[in-house]
């Protein structure tokens, strides 16, 4: 048996396959897990933060333990285990590439995150490249660029203003030379999905390219930089249902082999001699490893692959289906609630992702979502979500207005300039959001059962 071969057997042995009907979450680790009520008792979690990490699938974890044992060093050695941890590794590449629909001559490089894959490709633009993106992105987003000239365009109320907006930047432009789009799939704050094919047919008719920040799309929908027609596009694993410590960043090669390497070291090298003057000469990959250096995430990177494979073969549609049916049902429910106000760009038809933003007329959406996890069992988000300029625009403050990413210092019935959000996928059972509608309803009506304090910037119960 080959070491691909054995890599695929091993990993495979434990496989939980997901159903392709989806009228069921997919499973996914820890969703037995109970959790102590403040009240007494206990109740099982309702995890419902997945826009800031998603529980691993079951599969990805089987696969994962499948794989541990036959774990060995990648690129590194001539044993057996290195040799299948290799061509697992390069598999894994492969399988992402197919996922995102990548053109032949495109590179998928691994990195650790959406963050770590935007900084790599900030380090890669050519001189005098010119930065375009909106204030409404994520800060993995907004702040990467370093030394290039950034412009932060304003939160557009539509997708045509969207499209419109960068246009005029992109035309106005001067002096006329390489320029980069940022722009996110769906907002990790709204939800909300934004005009990615229309914006990228805006920036390369202006000589522009684009890179897509999928971190919040690629768990939902289907991502294909073909179809898109975007240059890079860049995601976590660990919103991907696969929280092992590894991303990606794939596209065009061209920056890329160009650009001096994200790290120094072993793997980005090609060969190394010294010179005669007692220097060092370098020769560095052009492929993918030229970015790569170090031993590299095997295991992160697999639980990527397995991600992808398993969504793939649950099926888009039915898992957005099931999805919209998750959203229109939380959007229902707070609309019963008038002192609910749901934040959102686009207004209340835009189409989005199961990731919802509000806030609550005379609570602190701190106060509110210590009681929703002390008092229920469901972990939500409050704050400004890594994305302060475009929550406080939403929440009618100035963009540029100081404020904490978590809870402020304020009294649990005080106002705060942050938010609650509620977000939820392939995993999510009904019961989760059903129990969300109903503790949110109870809350505003009843108030809070337990009495609660502000401890080093949080709110928590009072003991």
């Amino acid at each position: 048996m080959s070491a691909a071969a054995h890599a695929t057997h091993a990993t495979h042995a434990t496989h939980v396959t997901a159903g392709t009907g989806c009228a069921e979450p997919l499973p996914v680790l820890g969703r037995d897990v109970t959790v102590p009520l403040v009240t007494g008792g206990e109740v099982t979690y309702a995890a419902l933060d997945y826009a800031a990490s998603a529980p691993a699938l079951q599969r990805v974890w089987d696969d994962v333990a499948g794989y541990a044992p036959y774990y060995g060093s990648v690129h590194r050695g001539a044993g057996y285990l290195s040799q299948l941890s290799t061509d697992l590794f390069e598999a894994s590449r492969a399988t992402v590439a197919e996922f995102l629909g990548c053109r032949p001559t495109d590179q998928v490089v691994f990195t650790r995150s959406t963050t770590d894959s935007l900084n790599l490709l900030a380090r890669a633009l050519p001189a005098d490249c010119r930065v375009f993106v909106f204030e409404t992105e994520h800060h993995a987003s907004l702040l990467p660029w370093g030394d290039a000239q950034v412009t932060y365009l304003d939160a557009p109320r539509t997708p045509a203003q969207a499209v419109e907006t960068l246009e005029r930047a992109l035309a106005a432009r001067a002096p006329y030379g390489p320029a980069l789009v940022c722009v996110t799939g769906a907002s990790n704050v709204t939800g909300e999905l934004w005009p990615v094919k229309e914006l990228a047919a805006a920036a390369h008719a202006h000589g522009a390219r684009i890179v897509l920040d999928a971190a919040q799309l690629a768990p939902h929908h289907p991502v294909s930089v073909t179809e898109l027609d975007v240059d890079w596009v860049a995601f976590s694993g660990h919103k991907l249902y696969a929280p092992f410590g590894s991303g990606v960043l794939a596209g065009r090669a061209d920056w890329l082999q160009q650009a001096e390497p994200y790290l120094a070291g072993g793997g980005a090298s090609r060969t190394v001699s010294r010179r005669t003057d007692g220097g060092v000469d370098v020769e560095w990959h052009t492929t993918a490893a030229r970015h790569e250096a170090g031993s590299p995430n095997v295991i992160g990177v697999y639980s990527i692959a397995s991600a992808c494979k398993a969504l793939t073969e649950a099926g888009f549609d039915a898992l957005v289906a099931r999805e919209e049916r998750l959203i229109a049902a939380v959007r229902a429910g707070l609309a019963e609630v008038p002192e609910v106000r749901v934040l959102s760009l686009f207004g209340d038809d835009a189409p989005r992702v199961g990731v919802i933003s509000f806030v609550v007329d005379g609570w602190n959406s701190s106060h509110f979502a210590a009681a929703l996890s002390a008092e229920y069992g469901i972990g939500v988000r409050d704050g400004l979500f890594c994305a302060h300029p475009l929550v406080r625009t939403l929440l009618g403050g100035a963009p540029q207005e100081p404020g904490e990413c978590g809870a402020p210092e304020a009294a649990p019935d005080g106002r705060s300039l942050n938010a609650i959000r509620v977000s939820f996928g392939a995993g999510t059972p009904d019961e989760h959001v059903e129990r969300f509608v109903g503790a949110v309803k109870e809350l505003v009506t009843h108030g809070a059962k337990w009495q609660y304090r502000t401890q080093e910037g949080r709110c928590v119960p009072a003991v």
